[in-house]
C-alpha cells in the first residue's frame, strides 16, 4: 500500500484556537507539511484545485513546482484538477512544465470540482458542467500522447493540428480520476483504464463502496484486465496515538471546533458525536492496531492500495501533528505495506507505451476514445 498527504489549503482560522493565520504564513504551513511528508516516507504529497472560499489553492502548478523544487523524491499529486472549469490545452502546458522540473514525479487526480461560486467564476453550469469535464480530458489525454491533435470542441476552440509545447516528459503522465459519488467521473475513468480516487471523506461507507463496486463493473465492461484496477481511497481525519484513550482526547477539541464550524454554515453535520465519527466515518483516530484494523476493514470493501491522510494539523498543535505523523509512519504504514498491495504499476516515472492513432482533423472528440 502506498500512502499521500493531502491539503486543499483551507484557509480559516483554527477550529481550536480561533487563530487565522496570514495567506503567507498559510503557504508556507503548507511547504513544511510537504517536506516534512518526505522526510517521513510519504510516497506522495497532493494538493488540491478551488477556486472559492475558503480555499486558497487556486493555482496548484504553481505550489506544486515550488514544492518540487524543495523535495527529490515525493511524488506529487494534484487533488483534483478541475477540468471541467479549465482550457485542457492551458492545463496540460502547465503540468507538462511541471513534469519536466519535477523529473517524472507528477500525478494528477481529475475531476469536475463542485462548489456554487466557482462555477459562477468561470461561467460553468451544472448542466454542462460533466461534458465539460469530458471533453477536457478527452483534449488533455490526446495532447499528452499525440504531437499533433485536431478536435472540434464544444468548449474551447477547435483545435486543427495543433502542436502544443513542451512536449512530456512522462509517456503519459498517470490520471487519476477522483469522484465523491458520481458515476460520470467513474464511468470516465473506467472507459479509459484510468485509476479512480474514492473522496471516502464526507459520509459513512456504503456510497463510497457502491461505486467502486460500479467501477469494477464498468472496467471489465469495457474490456480491460481486472488486475490491472487501481484504487485510491481518502480519510475523513487523523490521529495516531499511543492508545486509543489518548487519541480521542487529543482529537476531541478538533473534532469540536469542525463541528461548530459546520453548523456555522448551516450545515447539518453526517456524524452528530466524535464517538459516531471514528466509528463510522473513515477518519482514523486510535491507537496503531486500530488504525490498521480500520483501513482493513475499508479495503475489504474498497480493494484500495493507496490511501491519503490529512497533511494539514487542522487543529492539532504542531508537535500532536508531527508525532502522529511518524507514529503512522513507524508503526501503522510498515504493517498495511506487508500485508496490502501496492497500485499494479511501478510507483515512478510512466514509460512511453502505444501511440494512440489520432483522429483526423475536423472530427469532434470522441466519447469512447
Amino acid at each position: 500500500m502506498r500512502f499521500l498527504a493531502i491539503t486543499l489549503i483551507v484557509h480559516a482560522p483554527d477550529p481550536v484556537t480561533g487563530v487565522l493565520k496570514s495567506t503567507s504564513d498559510r503557504f508556507r504551513e503548507v511547504v513544511g507539511n510537504a517536506v516534512l511528508a518526505e522526510e517521513l516516507g510519504f510516497d506522495g504529497f497532493g494538493v488540491g484545485e478551488r477556486h472559492e472560499r475558503p480555499f486558497i489553492s487556486s493555482s496548484p502548478p504553481v505550489v506544486l513546482s515550488h514544492l518540487a523544487a524543495l523535495t527529490s523524491r515525493i511524488r506529487l499529486f494534484t487533488a483534483v484538477t478541475t477540468l471541467s472549469l479549465l482550457d485542457p490545452v492551458r492545463a496540460y502546458e502547465d503540468y507538462a512544465t511541471l513534469d519536466h522540473l519535477s523529473g517524472g514525479r507528477l500525478e494528477l487526480i481529475i475531476g469536475k470540482g463542485n462548489g456554487t461560486a466557482q462555477r459562477e467564476l468561470f461561467h460553468v453550469t451544472p448542466e454542462d458542467q460533466w461534458d465539460r469535464n469530458a471533453e477536457g480530458y478527452e483534449v488533455f489525454r490526446r495532447l499528452w500522447r499525440q504531437d499533433r491533435v485536431s478536435a472540434a470542441t464544444r468548449f474551447r476552440p477547435e483545435l486543427v493540428d495543433a502542436e502544443v509545447w513542451p512536449r512530456p516528459l512522462q509517456q503519459p503522465v498517470r490520471v487519476w480520476h477522483g469522484s465523491a459519488t458520481s458515476k460520470e467521473s467513474v464511468d470516465l475513468a473506467a472507459r479509459h483504464g484510468d485509476p479512480l480516487f474514492s473522496a471516502n471523506v464526507s459520509h459513512p461507507i456504503e456510497p463510497y463502496a457502491e461505486l467502486i463496486r460500479y467501477y469494477r463493473e464498468r472496467w471489465e465492461h469495457h474490456g480491460h484486465d481486472p488486475a490491472r484496477i487501481a484504487v485510491g481511497a481518502g480519510t475523513a481525519g487523523h490521529y495516531t496515538a499511543r492508545t486509543s484513550q489518548e487519541a480521542i482526547r487529543a482529537y476531541r477539541p478538533v473534532f469540536e471546533g469542525q463541528l461548530a464550524f459546520q453548523r456555522k454554515l448551516g450545515l447539518e453535520p453526517v456524524f452528530p458525536t466524535l464517538e459516531d465519527f471514528v466509528e463510522r466515518s473513515s477518519a482514523l483516530v486510535g491507537s496503531p492496531q486500530q488504525i490498521v484494523e480500520k483501513v482493513h476493514r475499508y479495503h475489504e470493501q474498497f480493494g484500495h492500495t493507496v490511501l491519503h491522510l490529512h497533511a494539514d494539523a487542522s487543529g492539532l498543535t504542531e508537535a500532536q501533528h508531527r508525532d502522529s505523523l511518524e507514529l503512522f509512519q513507524s508503526a501503522v504504514a510498515p504493517v498495511l505495506r506487508r500485508e496490502i498491495p501496492d497500485p499494479p504499476f511501478p510507483w515512478g516515472p510512466v514509460q512511453a507505451g502505444p501511440v494512440p492513432v489520432p483522429v483526423p482533423a475536423g472530427d469532434p472528440v470522441p466519447a469512447d476514445r
